[in-house]
């Protein structure tokens, strides 16, 4: 991702979920906090086959308690909501409940989605949300090209056709600085979210 600023530039990575996703038999994996990220590491090791474990170096706050349960290419329902749906992976989920939070103040009941393997896609939860919220919102510390959000508009096209807005690095090159800085002058917030399901439901 670009949480690794203080690099430089030349060390962001925010294309590596789209190659990956085109690897055969490739199972993708990005923990949204320190209690996944051990889930999924353990988890990993009886995966029979190539595993990505996506890990960012910022520190994130914990969402999970000592009772998770992590299942390979199971998505999370975080918070109930049937105005729109709000799926993120990795630092993005915590920043999606952010955006729950401040849509419930103006009346707006997010649906919040924790898609931790992207590969393979957990096509159930994200039909059901569609189906019942009929607008999405994908959110990601990744190019909107390629990543979770391309995967579930590739879903839903073929599956269930549903307006889907994404947070993501648009098509360009990255810089250096702080990591929260640059979280914030690419758009990786909650605000950004709020604007994108406002959008939507306005489109409705």
């Amino acid at each position: 991702g670009i949480s690794v600023g203080e690099d430089g530039a030349s060390h962001q990575c925010w294309e590596d979920i789209a190659l990956m996703r085109t690897i055969p038999g490739m199972t993708i994996i990005n923990p949204a906090d320190a209690v996944e990220a051990k889930a999924a590491t353990i988890a990993a090791a009886s995966i029979d086959g190539p595993v990505y474990l996506r890990f960012g170096r910022l520190a994130v706050p914990v969402i999970n308690d000592d009772s998770y349960v992590f299942t390979v290419g199971k998505g999370i329902k975080l918070t109930d909501g049937n105005d729109v749906t709000i799926v993120a992976t990795g630092l993005m989920v915590e920043r999606a409940l952010q955006a729950a939070e401040l849509l419930k103040a103006d009346g707006i009941n997010a649906r919040v989605i924790n898609i931790h393997t992207i590969k393979p896609l957990d096509e159930e939860i994200i039909l059901a949300a569609a189906k019942e919220t009929g607008a999405i919102v994908v959110a990601e510390e990744h190019s909107v090209i390629g990543g979770l959000g391309s995967a579930v508009c590739e879903l839903l096209a073929e599956k269930l056709p549903t307006p889907v807005r994404k947070v993501g690095v648009n098509d360009e090159f990255g810089t250096s600085g702080p990591a929260l800085d640059l979280l914030e002058m690419f758009g990786l917030n909650a605000a950004n979210i709020v604007a994108k399901a406002k959008e939507l439901i306005l489109a409705k």
